[in-house]
């Protein structure tokens, strides 16, 4: 089935003992290929069941060493080596144990680098696949050239992942940024480096990647001086040079002299982030930032309306994606694969659902009805929708003013509902006006008031027969003002029902002007909705937010160094010291000898 689904159909599958008994041979000799990929079984204990590895008719574990008993991970490299052609390639996913484990498998290990055959190990972030959380690596293969090779590239991307449910997973970023230093055989601090063959036999042919790439991130380190005698560091405010080469005159905004080899920030600490966005290095840094996505976004735009039925979805978001990274190589501050990796989660969201739409209809915007069935089976009608061009594209297009109405019927509603609420919590009380009520609504406020209007009239006639003048008036005042409370939530509840009923004939003609406009969009109209108002604009907005994150970065840490080192500890050790004379104050009057009992002391 997969194999179908990657368009190999006639692709030859066996079933069997790949070790014990392989499918795949020339006669009495293995089968040799050009490329083999495998993910075999970690530490497979049982690998040796059916086989007598000393006399292997295949001649698989002869020129290296049979593998330990009950750790199968290299009899499994040993047969993809044996599998290979003259100049083949393999690559074999396999757990972190074979780069460092010793006795048989150190052998194995040094045999395989001496023949050259390593050409690459690449660490993998842990709990990626099913059945185990431990850390993986990819060990790749090359025979081609094996002689003289000279050294086994490696890199550490076991940071690179993200969270998906209970295990880890690569991101598309992630993928294409390991492809390209592997291919490039970039040296990339604290990723990937080129190893001599001499330095890992000066390392007793060990591959642990720890030993040869240092992937551990800088210590935040507190500073002794700074903390006594106050004052940023210097230094710390340096390791931000990557900012200040875009802003140079950013740093002297933020940053005044203290003394040799320290800083006092210039500003509030409440105004750092104003300093920043509004500096006009910055601003400048964002504008141009935002022109150079426009370059990029007017160019594809041209390639994206071109689009036909009959496209390859696939092929477009591959020059798409390859465009863009290629597009930010070279900026500052900014991450050309996160730039990337907005493009991939937009496209599996929503943009290649709409290209096989394209690549199937062409540019038609087809509204259809969503019909659920509900337990019974019957059908109910839950309105209408459009995939290509969903109705707040055409309502924002088309239909502002009408949008805008009824957002402002919207904002009334809430405020009159917000004052509904506020007027039956202010009377809600044991004496409130509500509280005789048993379910507040319209018919038990209206039985209420009608109720109060024959109490006022018998407190009158009380007045005139009764010398308690005095306690018929304040029964009067409360009927006076539970009855004003009533009338007021009678009269919002008015308000709020016209309000609802106003809104919602709003939104049903809205909901009808836009389902009839899409009979007489145009296939240019079409392009521009979808193309400029759907993708791009998504996109703009995700790579607008890569700025913001420099911004936020920046005055993160600006204002983590300035809280770090803005109290020196001599000042802490007199607050703590009036701190605890204000507290013995307070025992002093509470009748209670200041001692040593209650003596408070610094860091305590």
């Amino acid at each position: 089935m997969n194999m179908i689904l990657h368009n190999n159909p006639t692709a030859l599958i066996a079933q069997g003992n790949t070790l014990a008994d392989p499918k795949f041979k020339d006669g009495q000799p293995l089968k040799t290929f050009d490329y083999v990929v495998a993910n075999p079984p970690f530490s497979d204990k049982r690998w040796s069941t059916g086989l007598d590895p000393l006399n292997d008719p295949y001649e698989r574990f002869q020129s290296f060493g049979v593998p330990p008993n009950k750790q199968g991970d290299y009899a499994y490299l040993l047969h993809i080596v044996r599998s290979l052609k003259s100049t083949g390639k393999g690559a074999c996913i396999l757990p972190h144990g074979v780069l460092f484990r010793g006795n048989v498998e150190a052998d194995i290990r040094r045999n395989l680098i001496r023949k050259g055959y390593i050409k690459g190990i690449i660490g993998l972030p842990a709990n990626l696949f099913y059945g185990t959380g431990i850390p993986a690596c990819i060990v790749v293969v090359d025979k081609q050239e094996a002689r003289t090779r000279k050294g086994i590239f490696m890199i550490d991307a076991s940071a690179g992942f993200m969270k998906d449910g209970p295990k880890n997973r690569l991101r598309a970023q992630d993928i294409h940024q390991i492809v390209d230093v592997f291919n490039k055989r970039l040296d990339v601090p604290k990723y990937s480096r080129m190893v001599s063959v001499d330095e890992i036999e000066k390392n007793e042919f060990n591959l642990n990647l720890p030993r040869y790439i240092d992937s551990q991130q800088a210590e935040d380190r507190q500073d002794i001086e700074g903390h006594l005698k106050g004052g940023i560091p210097q230094a710390d405010v340096n390791a931000l040079q990557q900012y200040w080469d875009v802003c140079p005159k950013l740093r002297r905004s933020l940053f005044k002299a203290n003394r040799p080899g320290y800083l006092d920030l210039s500003v509030e600490k409440s105004a750092i982030k104003s300093t920043i966005y509004e500096h006009p290095e910055f601003a400048a840094f964002i504008g141009r930032m935002n022109a150079h996505f426009a370059t990029w976004k007017h160019k594809t735009a041209k390639s994206l309306r071109a689009l036909k039925a009959g496209c390859h979805p696939k092929e477009l978001i591959g020059k798409l994606s390859e465009d863009l990274l290629a597009h930010y190589v070279g900026q500052p501050l900014i991450d050309k694969y996160d730039v990337y990796q907005h493009l991939m989660d937009y496209w599996a969201e929503t943009m290649q659902d709409d290209s096989y739409l394209i690549a199937a209809d062409g540019w038609k915007a087809e509204t259809y009805r969503i019909i659920e069935k509900d337990k019974k089976g019957k059908e109910k009608d839950k309105g209408w929708t459009c995939d290509l061009v969903p109705k707040p594209l055409i309502v924002t297009r088309y239909f502002a003013k009408e949008q805008e109405a009824i957002d402002q019927l919207t904002a009334d509603l809430e405020a009159v509902s917000a004052r509904l609420t506020e007027l039956e919590e202010e009377h809600s009380g044991d004496e409130g006006a509500f509280s005789e009520l048993d379910k507040v609504n319209a018919a038990s406020v209206a039985q209420r008031l009608k109720e109060l209007k024959v109490e006022s009239g018998e407190l009158k006639m009380k007045k005139k027969d009764t010398d308690h003048s005095q306690f018929s008036t304040f029964n009067s005042q409360l009927s006076n003002g539970e009855a004003a409370a009533l009338n007021d939530w009678l009269k919002l509840n008015g308000d709020e029902a016209d309000l609802k009923k106003r809104l919602k004939e709003a939104e049903a003609s809205l909901d009808a002007k836009t389902y009839t406009k899409y009979p007489t969009l145009t296939e240019a109209e079409i392009k521009q909705l979808v193309v400029d108002d759907k993708w791009l604009a998504a996109l703009d907005q995700d790579i607008h937010g890569e700025m913001d994150r420099v911004s936020q970065q920046l005055t993160q840490r600006v204002k983590e160094l300035a809280e770090r080192y803005e109290t020196p500890l001599p000042q802490m050790v007199n607050r703590v010291a009036d701190l605890e004379a204000k507290v013995n104050r307070h025992l002093a009057q509470m009748g209670f000898a200041p001692s040593g009992e209650w003596k408070v002391e610094s860091g305590k």
